[in-house]
């Protein structure tokens, strides 16, 4: 990186077998699927030892986020740099054709639940695609408890203790930490605290066509992270910050990552001084402008403006719907 300026860098989406998957992400990534099998997760900005996103044009094409922070990690995360050795959040696509797990993330009072170099983990939805099986489910009933859900494990009756509710594209969710969730028929945007420590209360009785066997459970540490004291969660309600010329609303603001929606067929201005920002777009397309010179993106791009390029200018061609995920104290 020594003698190369940052600029609005675009990663190459890294995309995932699940086998509740499906192939909905190719109208959503601006780049092909692999193969022809079901793919669940694409992951387009993620800073993890076994999946490092790498640049995808630029001077620093063929370059890994991992490189990037180990190099000059204030570059890239400025005034946060001090906080953090990985980048901080992770960023995927989700198609979710069949249920995803029930499962629940550990918080970080969990330190007995959380491998060396681990945090727990809140994460986020928004919604881009819903089918007509479309369903999130998000928190427990009111009488749930560890002994009830035990026995509705043994019972294959868990789903009979979840709460949950019809979801719709453009419905922006919260998960925090210790809140037992799953989702089905429906392709998200997924923001994340850089952690992969998850644990499965049920699976459906899914079966993995690679193995032909029933997933594995993680029961005991699933419970001991549950909050019960979560309710249903539904939708989160959109704080608008501007209506004209461009509508801006803040979907997510929480202590790990905020997200914010901007749809406009104006110019605006994205982007930091000295605090990273990733933007996501969600429909259209258009041009980045740093520096005297102009990055192009389209539906499915995801761009991270570092805190050395702060704010952006941005240009849609038409109208542009687009996520701008900001980092904590950003958020």
């Amino acid at each position: 990186m020594k003698g190369t300026s940052l600029y609005p860098l675009r990663f190459e989406p890294i995309c995932q077998y699940r086998l509740w998957g499906g192939r909905r992400l190719g109208t959503v990534l601006s780049t092909p699927l692999p193969g022809d099998g079901p793919i669940g997760e694409a992951w387009v900005l993620s800073d993890r030892d076994e999946h490092s996103s790498m640049v995808a044009d630029g001077p620093l094409k063929g370059r890994t986020i991992r490189e990037l922070m180990q190099q000059s990690p204030e570059r890239l995360l400025g005034k946060l740099s001090p906080e953090f050795t990985r980048f901080p959040v992770l960023l995927k696509f989700l198609d979710v054709t069949k249920r995803l797990s029930v499962q629940v993330h550990p918080s970080d009072v969990h330190t007995a639940l959380i491998p060396s170099g681990e945090t727990g983990k809140d994460e986020a939805w928004v919604v881009l695609s819903a089918g007509p099986e479309a369903r999130i489910y998000a928190g427990l009933k009111a009488d749930s408890s560890a002994q009830g859900l035990r026995q509705a494990i043994a019972d294959g009756t868990v789903p009979g203790q979840l709460m949950s509710f019809v979801p719709k594209a453009g419905d922006g969710v919260f998960i925090s930490a210790g809140t037992v969730h799953s989702l089905n028929d429906v392709v998200v945007f997924e923001v994340q605290e850089n952690s992969d420590v998850t644990f499965r209360l049920y699976d459906w009785d899914h079966i993995d066509p690679r193995t032909g066997r029933l997933r594995p459970l993680q029961a005991d540490q699933a419970i001991a992270c549950i909050d019960f004291q979560h309710g249903a969660i539904g939708p989160v309600t959109p704080v608008v910050e501007e209506t004209t010329p461009v509508l801006r609303e803040k979907l997510i603001h929480r202590t790990h990552f905020g997200v914010t929606r901007i749809i406009a067929g104006f110019p605006f201005v994205v982007g930091e001084t000295e605090a990273p920002r990733v933007l996501v777009c969600l429909a259209g397309s258009g041009q980045l402008e740093h520096a005297g010179s102009k990055y192009a993106f389209r539906k499915g791009d995801v761009l991270l403006l570092a805190a050395e390029v702060g704010s952006c200018s941005c240009r849609p061609r038409g109208v542009v719907s687009v996520l701008e995920v900001s980092l904590p104290d950003a958020a």
